[in-house]
């Protein structure tokens, strides 16, 4: 069995600090895992061939020609399962879209979001389109035209509205109120919170009236926005991500509980195991050991 290889995905970190952008072809990239992390830019990639990818707690195994979209606020890895992998790969910063004042698409996308599916398949026709939108992001990236920034984010706008199209319109919540504005501004700053990184930066808001607090509301003025625009309780989405983050770090650190435990801003890690059990119905050990 052929070894896989490491390998970071940002290997142009440098440059894209920079420029805030970066499009490539990927070439035969067969047996190649990334490293389970959080990227520091966006991503889209189209590509063929078959592979693994762990996004956040979540496994996607796909073939064929796919779209994914990776988040910066969300760990993921991909592993290369087939022999010939190609496609194309954009990687930007929140910075460099947001220049363009037209945003809202990457904001409302589920694509990008970690309770929508990051991974989109593709039909032939679908390809044969965003090909030549990824080869011309390629070509402009190079080019001396003064305008190109400004072109190459039409290109990836027309990139996220294409994959749009190719979803249920219900997926997409447009903030028509203030409990609406008010929901949606809570779950970007719980997202924000994650991943978590390292033992030695623990979460710090961990309760619905810790985000209440920073976001200067009374909290039951919070808990009735999110309550009647989600369908489910400020406390509800916290213990959801907080579990969903605890089972990524289950699955691919090697932090010991303990660790877990702390870095998830659990004062001791019986409280953890208490916790993740009375969700999940199991405990971190031996959710962990059924992973394997």
């Amino acid at each position: 069995m052929k070894e896989k290889i490491i390998r970071e995905v940002s290997k142009f970190n440098n440059e894209l600090k920079l420029q805030g952008f970066k499009a490539f072809q990927i070439e035969d990239d067969g047996a190649e895992t990334r490293t389970y992390s959080r990227k520091e830019f966006y991503k889209i990639c189209l590509t063929t061939g078959k592979s693994k990818i762990h996004y956040s707690d979540k496994t996607y195994e796909q073939e064929g020609t796919i779209l994914f979209f990776g988040n910066p606020h969300i760990p993921y890895s991909w592993e290369t399962i087939s022999t010939t992998y190609v496609g194309y790969t954009i990687l930007f910063s929140e910075e460099f879209f947001k220049n363009s004042e037209r945003s809202e698409s990457l904001q409302q996308s589920s694509f990008f979001k970690i309770g929508g599916t990051p991974v989109l398949k593709i039909t032939e026709e679908q390809r044969t389109f965003l090909n030549t939108i990824f080869q011309k992001m390629i070509s402009e990236q190079e080019s001396d035209y003064v305008f190109k920034d400004e072109l190459i984010r039409n290109y990836i706008s027309l990139i996220i509205h294409e994959s749009l199209k190719m979803e249920p319109s219900e997926n997409f919540e447009q903030n028509k109120n203030a409990s609406s504005r008010l929901s949606s501004v809570f779950l970007e700053l719980l997202e924000r919170q994650f991943p978590i990184e390292t033992t030695s930066n623990p979460l710090q808001l961990r309760t619905a009236q810790h985000y209440a607090k920073h976001l200067n509301v009374h909290i039951n003025y919070l808990n009735r926005a999110v309550k009647e625009v989600t369908g489910k309780s400020t406390t509800t989405h916290i213990t959801e991500r907080i579990i969903t983050e605890a089972k990524a770090l289950l699955q691919h650190t090697d932090w010991s509980i303990s660790e877990i435990a702390y870095a998830l801003g659990f004062d001791y890690p019986t409280y953890f195991n208490n916790f993740f059990k009375k969700v999940t119905g199991t405990n971190p050990t031996a959710f962990r050991s059924a992973q394997v």
